[in-house]
């Protein structure tokens, strides 16, 4: 397996340091609204990668924090009038709804930064001690100057950095890019008692310090957003190698930006999405196939027309697995022809195509491509004269390498309800002779390879193979 290091911008292969094990941390949430659609493709990114790791034979320790104290959490506490603890307790409630609905597992840990502070001040003396950071009136800063790589992870030195900076009015700081690991209390925010006096965390410290109580000090994946490189992650180096002296991260793993019709997300430009809106009009797990349809690391272009296309695609893996679960209680066991073992063999070759293509950097854009050839062999090759051997396993591999993207997770029961309820509907549209709407519906659940029969004792419905289009 290879995956590309952002820490030496090729790919590497991967080794992990412990055999057979893998300690993975991805940044999670600020939790002060519910998340957009750029955030849900780095929680699934690394939900996939996860997948695909304990696929591949690995005991794998995943953690998401959450961030639970910060300004925006502050400021949404204010303008709801209630407390930042609410605001987060909201927050997180709500981030597991959307999550699950996406099919994103659950995390080994999600640390809560609150419930974390013994370490984070732990850490924060740490760097005192060893002299990377200073006490200013209670404000505690990390010295960048005093850590001779600063800059690696995003490829700048720090003379370009420093002269890059944004001009701060701040006297405090020695350097202009020195972070706060320690902020003083302001009136009428949360803040909790340090021997620096009382105050709360800075953003960076959080992740390091919960990053080593959870994995220790080196770990095999760290990643995030591409939007924090600099200066989260590029910070988080510097701080958890300044304490421990050793490297803090293998492999730094990085997802690209997702614009909205070709122009980057952005309230202003009335284009940012939630999953909670996108989750009202479009069944989520087609979002998971589009997203998975591109490669982690490549800018994905989201749009209305792009997604509805995902929708149609996932139909046609649910048809193809639907076929396959028919044609297993209609066809016989029966010795295989030569040309039958031959085709059997071929099959049976996809969960290599798709390893070997996810392998490599986690191409999982090559991996779906590899699922639709396999659709595409499963409906031009197998009938209802097949042998159920062919079958039983083409369902079996179908089902075992989109499982492991998360898809085709629905159950037979669900799907059951979905034809009930639309022959409802359309019982309802003919009722209130709106025939229009009830050709509608019987042609949708012809798409889904329901045949409806109208009986003196009610609808029937029944399951046929369809004629998929490849």
């Amino acid at each position: 397996m290879r995956l590309y290091n952002t820490l030496t911008r090729k790919k590497e292969e991967f080794i992990p340091i412990e055999p057979g094990k893998i300690k993975m941390y991805a940044c999670g949430p600020t939790v002060y609204n519910y998340f957009h659609i750029g955030n849900a493709r780095t929680f699934l990114t690394f939900d996939a990668m996860r997948r695909y790791f304990e696929y591949r034979g690995y005991d794998v320790t995943f953690i998401q924090n959450f961030t639970d104290i910060d300004d925006k959490i502050i400021k949404k506490a204010i303008e709801e009038n209630i407390t930042p603890d609410e605001v987060s307790e909201k927050y997180i409630l709500a981030y597991f709804e959307d999550a699950d609905s996406l099919g994103i597992k659950r995390a080994d840990m999600h640390p809560r930064v609150t419930k974390n502070l013994p370490e984070i001040i732990h850490f924060v003396e740490e760097l005192i001690s060893k002299e990377y950071a200073y006490v200013v009136e209670g404000d505690v800063y990390f010295d960048v100057s005093k850590f001779k790589e600063y800059g690696k992870l995003s490829k700048q030195s720090l003379e370009d950095l420093m002269s890059g900076a944004r001009v701060e009015v701040n006297e405090q700081k020695r350097n202009s890019l020195d972070f706060a690991l320690w902020k003083s209390a302001k009136p009428n925010e949360p803040s909790w008692e340090s021997p620096w006096g009382n105050g709360r965390p800075g953003w960076h410290i959080e992740c390091s310090a919960m990053s080593q109580k959870y994995l220790g000090e080196t770990i095999d994946i760290h990643g995030g957003g591409g939007d924090l490189i600099f200066p989260h992650h590029e910070n988080e180096i510097a701080q958890s190698e300044a304490c421990s002296g050793t490297t803090f991260a293998n492999f730094w793993l990085h997802v690209g930006y997702l614009n909205i019709d070709n122009k980057k997300m952005s309230k202003s430009l009335n284009n940012f999405f939630t999953l909670r809106e996108i989750r009202e009009e479009f069944d989520l797990e087609s979002l998971r196939l589009f997203m998975l349809s591109a490669h982690y690391r490549n800018p994905i272009n989201f749009s209305r027309e792009l997604l509805e296309s995902s929708q149609n695609a996932l139909q046609r893996l649910y048809n193809a697995k639907n076929n396959l679960e028919y044609l297993f209680d209609v066809t016989e066991n029966r010795n295989l022809t030569e040309e039958e073992n031959l085709k059997l063999d071929n099959i049976k070759k996809f969960k290599d195509r798709f390893v070997e293509a996810v392998d490599d950097d986690f191409n999982t854009a090559d991996g779906v491509a590899v699922i639709f050839d396999l659709v595409r062999e499963i409906n031009t090759g197998i009938a209802e004269n097949s042998p159920k051997e062919i079958v039983e396993v083409s369902l079996s591999i179908l089902r075992e390498l989109a499982g492991v993207l998360g898809l085709l997770q629905k159950t037979e029961d669900t799907l059951e309800d979905k034809v009930e309820e639309l022959i409802r509907q359309r019982q309802e549209a003919r009722k209130n002779k709106n025939y229009a709407l009830a050709d509608e519906i019987r042609d949708k659940l012809k798409d889904m390879g329901i045949v409806l029969e109208d009986t003196p004792s009610g609808v029937k419905w029944k399951r046929v193979i369809l004629e998929t289009k490849n």
